[in-house]
């Protein structure tokens, strides 16, 4: 596992994009993968930031202008990266995680809570998924665009990649081509098979379902709601 970061360390990433009036995406380099972090307003004006990464100053400033970060979502022990970081720039936030996820969390910064400690509202909510010891959730946002749904490892959206690592993503991890959950996270996540298949299913169900962004790679735009439960029938 990746040693949190412990000063402001900004790696590549790409410019802010402004998926909806509610969320915006940001993805960066970390070695051959990407990652991906999400940023959320609440109706009152609050971001919600999930699966932190640090930023150059002018991106950060953007979020600023944004709105105020009062949370930081940790979506679970191994994207811990730079969540001590951001609790050092906003030291009012709270830092929630899936309460399977407390202790490695704990490790690198204070959590606050859990996810059913997250205060939602009409637009925002936040769930664990079943089926993964409380180890993985989901961020759910509604707006004028329709949907939004936020995972993280529980789905994988990642082509596949040249080279030996591309190799070993493709036919080691399972984590490349596609949509799919991954290899690694059957064998160490999912603990419950049928329960976090029927989670996906109740997840592709939900009303106007128009994009699925992920934690790493690519977000799904177009046919959302059949991909989501493809992938749930291939489990």
């Amino acid at each position: 596992m990746a040693k949190a970061n412990t000063e402001w360390k900004i790696l590549p990433h790409r410019e802010i994009e402004k998926l909806s009036e509610r969320v915006w995406r940001v993805e960066g380099d970390l070695g051959p993968l990407k990652r991906v972090m999400t940023i959320v307003k609440k109706d009152s004006g609050d971001l919600v930031v999930h699966n932190a990464i640090a930023l150059d100053e002018g991106a950060m400033k953007q979020i600023d202008a944004w709105g105020p970060v009062k949370t930081i979502i940790v979506p679970n022990g191994f994207h811990r990266l730079d969540a001590p970081v951001f609790k050092q720039r906003y030291p009012s936030a709270q830092i929630l995680c899936p309460r399977g996820a407390t202790k490695k969390v704990a490790d690198v910064v204070t959590v606050d809570g859990a996810y059913e400690d997250f205060a939602g509202d009409a637009h925002v909510t936040v769930t664990t998924l079943d089926g993964t010891n409380e180890s993985e959730g989901a961020v759910i946002v509604t707006d004028e665009a329709g949907t939004t749904l936020i995972l993280n490892d529980a789905v994988f959206n990642m082509p596949h990649l040249p080279g030996f690592t591309g190799f070993m993503l493709k036919s080691v991890t399972g984590s490349s081509g596609g949509p799919k959950v991954s290899r690694i996270f059957r064998t160490f996540m999912m603990k419950d098979k049928a329960a976090f298949r029927a989670h996906l299913e109740r997840l592709a169900a939900l009303p106007n379902l128009v994009r699925i962004v992920v934690s790493h790679h690519e977000t799904v735009d177009t046919d959302a709601a059949a991909t989501l439960r493809a992938v749930a029938s291939a489990l």
